[in-house]
Formats: structure tokens, C-alpha cells, sequence
């Protein structure tokens, strides 16, 4: 099958495509990215030689480029990852979201519908899958986000995020589409960029600088691990229903402080100091979201899909994995 991922070099997607051909071997991957500052294409050099993966660099905000490039692969089907993230990126410069997220996603649907729509036979067979946030669902004081909470974004990167979903399915009710939308909680793991929570009190703590919690660090996140998200997202594409939104969740419901605290103490014991004195509250982000949770129930009952392995267990590796990357940094040798 041939498969075009997007923003395949970054966290979800780098780690989606070192999957993809762990357990479909035989599948042939387009990569197809920006490459902006959160991308990490090094962390796909297990692959680079994989005859079955391809990469291209390219803008999905750039349609005739993207047509180009669909045209020559002609995928059977896409995984779109590709997206402006991060919160506090969005409310600095919200324009640059709402270019690729939802600009950049029409792009992408329309290319492929009008790709794909050329041979009414197989237009059905090929898929779109579209990896959305559970943040388009806004704050939530008690319980969990179902597949039927209503919509309520709260920044400009949920607003984006939450535009992009009502757009893929839009075509899939208006012109037939096979698509399917995940809104997924918080991921970990290896090749999380910098600036996203656990990275930042992994790499403060090593650096010795302080660790920024915001506000009281009483919000809440649920975690899931990134490998956990592949699977989820591998069962999705393959035995997921055409029109329906899956809900992807850790189950792992953390305030922030408390998470901070955490990895503090697992860090303290392996660096032999005391890291929570790094700890620094700053300023609340405007518009900050107390709490989020994930309700998984849905894809659990329907495909199965259960989180692997405990988070305590998928944080101890995450960590790991980050000394490990800085272990030949003269500041890390001297640490460790």
C-alpha cells in the first residue's frame, strides 16, 4: 500500500513511520514535511535506506506544489499530521495556524478528492485519516470528552485544530470521502521538541536552569504515550469506520505540578540532586485550559485497543531516552 504521511518528521509522525514499517514492512512511505523547528528528521535514520521510504520537503500550505506531489505517488491513502502545535506559538502569531491547519488541510482533502475521484471504483478504498486534539473540546471541569462532546476551542490553536476537523467532515458528507478524525490526548516519548512540558523539566533539569510550571500548575493533562498513540492510529487506519471520530486517550489524568514533581524525583535520583529546587512558577497562559480527559471507551470496545504498558513505565523510558541523547554533551557528561 502506498501511504503519504504528513509532518512525518515530527514527534507523532517520525515516531508513526518507524512503526509503520516495524509491523507493515512491505508498505511503501511518503514522508512528506516542512521541516520547521519541531521537526527532527535525524530521528528517522533508521529508515533512510528502507527503499520503501521516500521524503520529500514541502509546504501543505503550497497547493500546486502538493498537487505535484500527489500526482506522482498517487497514495492509497494519507495520514495528516502536519500542523502548527504548540499553544503558546498560536497566541503569539495565530496566523501561521490558521494558514496550515486549516488552509493546509483543505489543500491536502481537495488534492486527494480530486485524485482520487478519477477512478470512481477505488475512490472509496482509499483513506484519509486525520489526527486531531481532544483541545477542540475546550476546558472540562468533571468527567471525560466523548466522541459527542460539543466543540468549544478555546485558543487559536484548538480554534485551527477544531476547523480542520469540521472540514475533513465536511468531506466526507458532502462528497463521500473515506475519512476518520482521532482527537488524542497529550502524547510523551521520544523526539518530543523542547518546548512541550515533559522535554522542558527533562532539559532544565540536566541544564540547571529553572523549571517554569504555569500559574499554581493546577491544570490538568491526560498522557499518552507516543508508541501507544501509533498503535491506536494503526488500528484506526486499517479497521476504523468510515464518517466516525475515535477518541485516543492514556487514561493517565495528571496536574501539571504534580507530573513536575514526578519526574523531578526520578531525576534527582539518577543526576544525585535535588531538582526540585529548579522549580519556578511563571505567569498563567492566557485563555489556559484547567482540564482535560480523554473517554477511550469507544475505540477500546470497537477496535480493541488498549495502552501497552504503564505510564510509570513509559516515563522512566522517556526520560532515559532523553539523557541518552545528551550523554555526549560535554554539560551532561559532567552532570551525570
Amino acid at each position: 500500500m502506498r501511504i503519504l504521511i504528513t509532518g512525518g518528521a515530527g514527534f507523532i509522525g517520525s515516531n508513526l513511520i518507524l512503526h509503520w514499517f516495524k509491523h507493515h514492512p512491505d508498505d511503501i512511505i511518503l514522508n512528506l514535511d516542512n521541516l520547521t523547528y519541531a521537526a527532527n528528521i535525524d530521528f528517522l535514520n533508521p529508515v533512510t535506506s528502507n527503499p520503501n521510504y521516500r521524503f520529500i520537503q514541502a509546504d501543505i500550505v503550497d497547493r500546486n506544489h502538493l498537487k505535484d506531489v500527489l500526482r506522482e505517488f498517487i497514495p492509497q491513502g494519507v495520514i495528516h499530521l502536519a500542523a502548527e502545535s504548540h499553544v503558546d506559538n498560536s497566541i503569539k502569531g495565530p496566523e501561521i495556524f490558521v494558514l496550515t491547519n486549516v488552509l493546509g488541510t483543505f489543500n491536502l482533502l481537495e488534492e486527494c478528492r480530486q485524485l482520487w475521484n478519477k477512478d470512481k471504483l477505488t475512490f472509496n478504498e482509499n483513506r484519509f485519516l486525520h489526527i486531531s486534539t481532544d483541545e477542540v473540546f475546550g476546558s472540562l471541569e468533571s468527567g471525560s470528552f466523548s466522541e459527542q462532546t460539543p466543540y468549544r476551542p478555546n485558543s487559536p490553536y484548538s480554534a485551527t485544530k477544531a476547523g480542520s476537523d469540521h472540514i475533513v467532515r465536511a468531506y466526507h458528507y458532502t462528497y463521500g470521502m473515506n475519512a476518520i478524525i482521532t482527537n488524542c490526548s497529550n502524547n510523551f516519548g521520544p523526539n518530543q521538541n523542547n518546548e512541550k512540558l515533559i522535554p522542558t523539566v527533562i532539559r532544565s533539569a540536566i541544564s540547571r536552569d529553572k523549571i517554569p510550571v504555569y500559574g499554581n500548575g493546577q491544570n490538568i493533562r491526560d498522557w499518552l504515550f507516543v508508541e501507544d498513540h501509533c498503535n491506536a492510529l494503526d488500528m484506526v487506519f486499517h479497521k476504523g469506520k468510515s464518517g466516525e471520530t475515535y477518541n485516543i486517550g492514556g487514561r493517565n489524568q495528571w496536574k501539571n505540578i504534580d507530573l513536575v514533581n514526578k519526574i523531578c524525583d526520578l531525576l534527582s535520583d539518577i543526576l544525585q540532586y535535588n531538582v526540585k529546587e529548579q522549580i519556578s512558577n511563571v505567569t498563567d497562559r492566557l485563555g489556559h485550559d484547567l482540564r482535560y480527559a480523554v473517554d477511550s471507551t469507544k475505540i477500546e470496545r470497537e477496535l480493541k485497543w488498549r495502552p501497552a504498558k504503564d505510564f510509570d513505565t513509559n516515563l522512566k523510558t522517556t526520560i532515559d531516552w532523553y539523557l541518552k541523547k545528551r550523554e555526549h554533551s560535554p554539560l551532561t557528561q559532567q552532570i551525570i
